[in-house]
């Protein structure tokens, strides 16, 4: 069947070239459109030796002007997950209007860009100019947090949507791709702009429980109190308000969600950057968590299993749906966290089924990863456990 603005697909097996070529020909004559926009690539590392030639056959047999993505131990296909198989996915985009504009960068040029107008220097693109990034990056040779803090400076309340690739965990060995060139290091990030936008979905697979509190004393990365009382006593009323059936599933899996706005009446899902509960101090009354809090923060307690993962992701995806309706989605692509997939659900095509449900039939690609990018609220950053979901939309040109 054809469509006119995207596809993609799953390449099974070992690499095998004239295979390949047919299977890419294949794939870009299911493309309805007179030429290709975006590729997005995702690979396993049993392609690692190959990869160079995968990209350049892709690149001249699917007709590919501009080539992006990363490896992953599992991939991501339309409505599966094709978990621990060898094999490639690629989708192919075409984009009316839309402005693509792509990047490499290292961790040595980052340490040289200091403004945020070194870094728009860098890409070439000016704020103002971009509707979001796709990005793919190596966690073992960058510092992806301070690369993020910089990034959400030369690029303010424009979403990045990607995440850290997988690979070879033990050789700590990745690669991200960018037209036919293999990198090991850094990061590769594209642009769009123009008559394209990047919708963003970001479930981090959390519930809220309990009420929203107020931070009244912090101290580095620990909690000393909320809402003038010992932060522990209010963990502790936070769980024994919940009932038998909740505690259980609370049990172990408490997280902390800290308000990406403090400017708001009233505070719904999706509106906290969760981070992990890392301890108590009975004592003490202090609880350590995965952030830096400050006075006056807003935070919630949050749940998180199988339970509440799916809960959560089919939530955001009927608020996307509601946002999105009656606007042309060309089509997405999703990274999801290693720690999800059969390990959390004990079934296949969980995530990617339910998207399809609540947005298919969609084109889709994406890739397993060692950390999930997406905005929650104005701002970018680095998740876990989290399915990070972005879609290329049309919008009107600026």
């Amino acid at each position: 069947m054809k469509h006119p603005h995207a596809v993609a697909a799953h390449f099974a097996g070992p690499w095998d070239e004239a295979r390949v070529q047919r299977w890419a020909e294949c794939l870009r004559a299911r493309l309805d459109a007179p030429a290709v926009s975006l590729g997005v690539i995702f690979m396993t590392p049993d392609y690692f030796e190959v990869a160079a030639e995968v990209l350049e056959v892709i690149r001249l047999h699917a007709r590919v002007p501009l080539l992006v993505g990363c490896s992953s131990q599992s991939l991501i296909a339309n409505g599966e997950e094709l978990e621990h198989q060898p094999g490639l996915v690629l989708q192919l985009f075409h984009l009316p209007g839309g402005e693509l504009k792509a990047v490499h960068l290292t961790q040595a040029m980052m340490e040289e860009l200091v403004e945020p107008a070194d870094w728009q220097a860098r890409t070439g693109v000016p704020a103002t100019n971009s509707r979001g990034w796709l990005v793919f990056a190596d966690p073992f040779n960058m510092d992806g947090e301070s690369w993020l803090k910089a990034w959400n400076a030369a690029y303010p309340d424009v979403p990045a949507v990607g995440g850290l690739a997988s690979g070879m965990f033990e050789e700590q060995r990745t690669q991200v791709y960018l037209n036919g060139e293999v990198f090991e290091e850094g990061l590769v990030a594209v642009s769009v702009g123009g008559g394209v936008k990047l919708e963003c979905v970001i479930s981090q697979g959390c519930t809220p429980i309990g009420t929203p509190w107020t931070v009244t004393r912090a101290d580095r990365n620990f909690i000393l109190q909320i809402a003038n009382r010992p932060a522990y006593h209010v963990l502790v009323d936070t769980f024994n308000g919940l009932t038998d059936a909740e505690k259980e599933k609370a049990q172990g899996n408490l997280f902390v969600g800290f308000a990406s706005s403090e400017y708001r009446d009233e505070f719904r899902r999706g509106d906290f950057l969760v981070r992990n509960l890392l301890g108590a101090d009975p004592g003490n009354g202090v609880i350590a968590v995965g952030a830096l809090p400050r006075p006056g923060q807003t935070i919630q307690f949050h749940r998180r299993d199988a339970g509440s993962a799916t809960e959560d992701l089919g939530a955001c995806l009927a608020l996307a749906r509601e946002r999105l309706a009656g606007q042309t989605v060309y089509g997405g692509i999703v990274g999801i966290c290693n720690g999800r997939g059969r390990r959390l659900f004990g079934k296949p095509n969980h995530d990617a089924g339910l998207i399809q449900e609540q947005l298919g039939p969609l084109a889709l690609s994406g890739f397993f990863c060692n950390g999930e990018l997406g905005p929650v609220g104005s701002r970018n950053f680095l998740h876990g456990y989290t399915a990070s979901l972005g879609l290329l939309v049309q919008a009107a040109e600026r």
